[in-house]
């Protein structure tokens, strides 16, 4: 009877997220079509990913390159694939090359990575890529992203010097305790405001990606379009036990 019943486990989860989601952006008097999840399966296996698709899902995300590029091959092309980690110089090409149906980088915060993904995404001949540009908005020093004084000068490289990119939004994390997540996406969406104004682009064609399985209502009430979401769809992460 246990086994049956975990088999259902993912799909009853994502249900319940776009449920919450739906009451959240009620809340905002928002539209919840306007709000995407991203279903984070770091770590988890790909016959839950396939559970969640089954249940109509189309947009995946993953942390780190070897995971994505070994999932995604085993997975329906029709997936949207997000890459939400830190991107090293090195991993841009076997991410791009080994992820054709590769959706968006999330995680853009320094011209060299704009620029390396740029010339790779030429390179190889595919279609330009969406990318966002990821914002340090708790000025955490232990995490990526451009500062949000330097959040627009980042934006105006990516959209004038890399033709192969589409600046799509901005994308941060939230403290991790949640105690200054509300000034966290407040702050991400001053920047796009900035951004916005700026560069003559209308607000509701740049996303605003933030919100994880804490925080993800509260962003959606503050404006968020791009939700990551993963132990809440997939549940608890058991990384391997070091040696």
């Amino acid at each position: 009877m246990a086994a049956s019943s975990i088999e259902g486990v993912g799909a009853t989860a994502l249900r319940s997220v776009l449920h919450r989601i739906q009451l959240a952006a009620d809340r905002s008097g928002r539209s919840s079509d306007r709000i995407r999840v991203v279903a984070v399966s770091k770590i988890k296996p790909v016959s839950i990913i396939r559970e969640v698709y089954d249940a109509g899902h189309r947009h995946f995300g993953e942390n780190y390159v070897q995971e994505i590029i070994e999932k995604a091959p085993q997975l329906p092309e029709d997936i949207e694939w997000h890459f939400i980690g830190n991107l090293q110089s090195n991993k841009v090409k076997p991410l791009l090359t080994g992820v054709p149906n590769l959706a968006m980088v999330e995680t853009v915060d320094d011209t060299k990575i704009a620029n390396l993904l740029n010339r790779v995404v030429e390179n190889i001949g595919r279609k330009p890529l969406k990318v966002l540009v990821q914002v340090n908005t708790s000025g955490e020093e232990s995490k990526y992203g451009v500062s949000p004084s330097e959040c627009l000068e980042l934006v105006k490289h990516v959209t004038l010097s890399c033709p192969n990119l589409e600046f799509s939004g901005l994308m941060t994390i939230g403290m991790p305790d949640y105690t200054s997540t509300p000034l966290n996406f407040s702050t991400l969406a001053n920047c796009r405001s900035q951004v916005c104004e700026e560069l003559g682009i209308a607000e509701e064609k740049c996303e605003l990606s933030m919100g994880m399985s804490g925080d993800f209502e509260l962003a959606v009430e503050m404006g968020s379009t791009n939700v990551r979401i993963g132990s809440t769809i997939f549940g608890a992460r058991e990384y391997p036990k070091k040696q």
